[in-house]
């Protein structure tokens, strides 16, 4: 059993925080505590275990008042809290592991509680990760270069973890910028070898712009100075 399994391994019903964003497991999430509701959650987290889940629900596209039962979320454990003096918090969480809500339980708690099933993706073939890994990790690369490049960064790219490569899924999935139902879809998927070839192909996608904003760029700032002049027209 992994060590995030193991934090969840007594957890039957956990406390959900709705919200139109995707958390994934290994990735940090500060939020700003301030409807009672959520200061009463807070309050009873730090009382207990520290865990939370985070669910994705945007109130905006659907016409329900919940998550459906049978959604996938992220139980998120609290890292940081700093209380502000009329009442409000800023958190500091991370998340740990993947749930499935089974069901709501009914109480008289202001927030919802749903009872959970925890989830890690199923075991692949070794090789053939690291291999889809490695591709990935060129892509997100070539893509951070061109970023760097566009906002005129000299920073240097932050360190993946190549060799850990369902971690590296989700935090590839979480840096990249797509719509919130795609990270969903890829927060559900099973298998860190689906996942890497969603991602591979999303990023596959994107590079090639990306690169080229860079390029324009480069050219852009020379204007003038090089001799060398981008034509618009």
């Amino acid at each position: 059993m992994s060590e995030s399994l193991e934090k969840v391994r007594e957890l039957r019903e956990l406390p959900l925080f709705p919200l139109p964003l995707v958390v994934f497991p290994g990735v940090p999430l500060p939020l700003h505590i301030f409807e009672p509701r959520y200061r009463q959650m807070l309050k009873d987290v730090r009382a207990g275990n520290g865990m939370f889940g985070v669910s994705y629900f945007d109130v905006s596209k659907t016409d329900i008042d919940r998550p459906p039962v049978g959604h996938v979320g992220c139980a998120c454990e609290i890292a940081e809290v700093q209380p502000l003096p009329d009442g409000r918090s800023n958190v500091l969480t991370v998340g740990i592991v993947r749930y499935r809500v089974e069901s709501y339980v009914d109480r008289d708690d202001p927030y919802l509680v749903g009872e959970v099933s925890f989830f890690e993706d199923a075991p692949g073939d070794d090789e053939q990760l690291k291999n889809r890994a490695r591709a990935v990790t060129d892509l997100f690369e070539r893509i951070a270069r061109a970023v760097r490049t566009i906002n005129d960064e000299r920073a240097s790219l932050p360190q993946l973890p190549e060799t850990e490569p369902e971690r590296l899924s989700f935090l590839v999935a979480a840096a990249m910028e797509m719509d919130m139902e795609i990270k969903q879809e890829l927060l559900e998927v099973e298998s860190t070898d689906e996942r890497l070839i969603r991602i591979h192909n999303l990023l596959s996608q994107a590079v090639e712009s990306y690169e080229g904003r860079a390029r324009i760029h480069g050219i852009a700032k020379k204007n003038g100075h090089s001799g060398q002049k981008l034509d618009l027209e």
